[in-house]
């Protein structure tokens, strides 16, 4: 359900509008706009009686929502979402790049690296401290040492920090450090690290699961956003399908219906959607073309000598190339490089 409340309506009018959904035992998500102000509501397993609601002062409507993801939906959102960082700011309008390697191995490397996106115009960048492989046997990433490496990184250069969370024992840890927490692929459906994620105040850069459908992983931002966080957008990073001239499918056709379907930002993931770099910059440019809003790329120094994910890492100068094209391509789609 969504109160629309009217134009001229008053704080003291929206605030008894929200006092009474609270005592219906529901949760009301108010969503200030540009002209008047929405509250979402969540909480209700059956229909709500709008009777007790469509009287009060200041409301204009109500809306049913039928989409099971309400604060995700474009029903209860229409306008699109824009997700504002000390940084830079992610939404339609223009298009991010968030790179970097693909963990942190040590502290010159990333330096070294933060300095070089710096210098390009990028704004944050991603390194994983914790870091989930199919292996057990590969490399895990530095944990809280890592963390230490990438807050000290950011002091000097001011780059934001783009970081993995793993489970709920590092949460704040990961919080502290992080401009934005990123919850990767085998954790889209970690039920309870997106109810920790949720009370953060940080946005969230939350991946489609390997074998999600959309419903699904829209599902997932929903429950970010039940608990209070409002601050998520989605990465699209590739598919498992029967396919094996790629690490994963990567499902651009994805983009349009994300678009359709909800205001949230997102974002693509063409290393590991591809697993190889001759791949990345194309689909690169073809995530522009499709609508995305941004890119999450692997960069490092030395790909070849990379602890993990080499072999889909662009090394600086096939970095430079790559945003030369998104440049030049950006151009006639009215679309702004941050």
């Amino acid at each position: 359900m969504l109160v629309v409340m009217h134009s001229h309506a008053t704080p003291q009018q929206i605030e008894q509008a929200l006092e009474a959904i609270r005592r219906m035992n529901l949760t009301p998500h108010p969503m200030p706009g540009a002209t008047r102000t929405a509250i979402g509501i969540t909480g209700n397993v059956g229909a709500v009686d709008p009777r007790t609601l469509e009287v009060l002062p200041g409301v204009m409507e109500l809306v049913r929502v039928t989409k099971p993801y309400k604060l995700a939906s474009r029903e209860m959102h229409e306008a699109d979402t824009y997700i504002h960082l000390p940084q830079t700011s992610i939404g339609p309008q223009t298009f991010t790049l968030i790179a970097g390697p693909c963990s942190v191995e040590n502290e010159e490397m990333i330096l070294r690296t933060a300095e070089f996106l710096v210098g390009h115009g990028v704004r944050l960048m991603r390194a994983g401290a914790y870091k989930p492989r199919s292996s057990p046997y590969a490399f895990q990433g530095m944990g809280r040492e890592g963390l230490d490496i990438l807050a000290r990184v950011r002091r000097r250069t001011g780059i934001g920090i783009v970081t993995e969370l793993m489970d709920t024992d590092n949460a704040d840890a990961v919080e502290e450090v992080a401009d934005v927490i990123q919850i990767g692929t085998r954790n889209m459906q970690n039920f309870s690290l997106l109810r920790r994620v949720s009370r953060a105040r940080k946005p969230v850069l939350l991946k489609r699961g390997m074998s999600a459908t959309l419903e699904e992983w829209l599902m997932a931002a929903e429950y970010v956003m039940s608990g209070g966080n409002y601050q998520v957008f989605l990465c699209e990073r590739g598919v498992r399908t029967f396919s094996d001239h790629s690490r994963n499918t990567l499902d651009l056709s994805v983009i349009p219906p994300v678009k359709k379907l909800s205001h949230l930002p997102i974002l693509v993931d063409p290393s590991h959607g591809t697993g190889k770099r001759d791949y990345v910059p194309p689909m690169a440019l073809a995530s522009l073309a499709a609508g995305a809003d941004g890119l999450l790329i692997e960069v490092h120094p030395d790909p070849d000598h990379a602890l993990s994910d080499g072999a889909q890492s662009l090394n600086f100068a096939a970095f430079e190339s790559l945003l030369d094209s998104l440049k030049r391509l950006a151009e006639p789609l009215a679309r702004t490089i941050n």
